[in-house]
Order: structure tokens, then sequence, then C-alpha cells
């Protein structure tokens, strides 16, 4: 269904070949949108999106990018700043090369990409949007490299908000534990998804699609007044287990 304010509307979304990027650009796509997404490899996709090849972490592929959806469409909207992710790694013996590269996916990359954006966004009055996770805001052992660049990235949307603004809006979402196809890969079978999804205020693991309608909402003009926040797209969060420990002992 059409989206005022978002109709006919040119927006990017790397990383947006599959999983949550994927739902996001099908979502604004389906509201109006004309929407290409990027990344390394685009994989079977849906004919309503326009897919380019580019490494995020390449600032020179990301002007070159943005460069060449602003000459197809004839401007830029909307930035979804999706791409990001990290393997596990023990922080004491992660490699500096390992390091920088999580760094430049998740924080850099997003940088790289909004300021190729900047001038054809301020153009336009557009809007960003980026992914963080939960892992920003609570501890994330075996992926702190990752959770600092994430740390970074809530900290640039609020810097950038204010930096930009009020041509251009800047917002990010926090997510929590999010259905996609590789669920089983990233959370275990099924008895272990429903062990998570027990210990979330909502009963379940997130789904890709709430994520997208999320992300519309921050780039439709419903949220007009929104900018420099971070929404949580978490299910209400994790119960703290010290609750158990304390009922046990009790």
């Amino acid at each position: 269904m059409e989206v005022a304010g978002v109709t006919g509307k040119v927006a990017l979304v790397t990383g947006g070949s599959r999983g949550i990027g994927l739902a996001i650009a099908m979502r604004l796509a389906e509201a109006g949108g004309r929407v290409t997404v990027c990344g390394r490899t685009a994989g079977p996709l849906p004919a309503e999106l326009t897919f380019m090849a580019c490494d995020v972490r390449d600032p020179a592929a990301v002007s070159a990018t943005v460069r060449a959806i602003v000459e197809r469409e004839g401007g830029l909207d909307f930035i979804v700043n999706n791409a990001g992710g990290s393997p596990q790694a023990d922080a004491a013996t992660a490699s500096p090369r390992f390091s920088e590269r999580i760094v430049q996916l998740n924080l850099l990359a997003p940088l790289h990409v909004s300021q190729a954006a900047y001038p054809y966004l301020r153009a336009s009055h557009g809007a960003i949007v980026n992914i963080a996770s939960v892992s920003a805001i609570r501890p994330s052992p075996g992926t702190a490299v990752y959770a600092a660049a994430k740390a970074g990235l809530l900290g640039l949307t609020r810097s950038l908000a204010h930096e930009w603004g009020p041509e251009i809006r800047v917002n990010a979402l926090i997510l929590g534990y999010i259905e996609t196809a590789t669920t089983d890969a990233t959370y275990g079978d099924a008895a272990k998804q429903a062990a998570i999804g027990a210990n979330i205020a909502a009963g379940r693991l997130g789904r890709a699609g709430e994520v997208a309608d999320a992300v519309l909402f921050l780039l439709s003009p419903a949220a007009s007044y929104v900018t420099g926040a971070a929404l949580e797209v978490h299910g209400g969060g994790e119960r703290p287990p010290f609750l158990d420990i304390l009922k046990a002992q009790a």
C-alpha cells in the first residue's frame, strides 16, 4: 500500500539484498518508493528493487554508487544504513585487521554513505535511518568491537541530526533478536529460539517485517518531528537474570 510522503521517493538500502535489509527494501517499495539496494552480491531479487554492487567499506565505491543512483533517478531522498554484522571473536586475540574491518562495516560505512548522500538529501529534505543493535546498549561478550561500533553509530546518529538538521532527519533503530532466513545459524534450533523468546517481554523473537514497519515510520511524514532518536525495536528487551537468581534463592 502506498504511503503519502514515501510514494515516488528515491531510497538506498545498504545490505538490502537479503534478510532484514530485503524486508526493509520491499516495504519501502510497497509504499511506493523507488528503491535501490546495494551489497557485494545480489542473489535473487524482486523486480521492484534495483541492485547495485557496492562494498560499503570502500568510500570511493560508495560515492560512485550514490552518484549513479542520482543520475538514474534524478535525486535521492532516503538512506537506510542496514549493512553490518560481525562473527564471534575473542577480544583478547582478535587481530587488528579483523577489528578494523568490523568498525569499517558497522560505523565508518554508514558515515561514508551518509556523507556521499548529504548534498542530495539536503536538497530533498530527506532522512537517514541507521540500523543499530542492542549490543550497543548492553554488554556483548564475543562481539566487543561490534558492540563498540554500534554504540558509535548511535552517537553518530545524534550528532548528525544536529549538524545536518533541520534539512535532514537522522534516526536509528536499536534491534533485538530478529528472525531471518539465517535464524537457526544465529540463535540455534527451535528450542533455543523459544527459550530466548521466553526471556523477552513480548514473548518471542521479532520479525523482519516489524523492523521494516519501524523504518517506514521514521522515513515517513508521520515522524516529521523525530530526529536524533534511537527507537528500540526489541520486544521490550530481556528479563534481567538476577531476578531469577533471587527467586531461586528465596
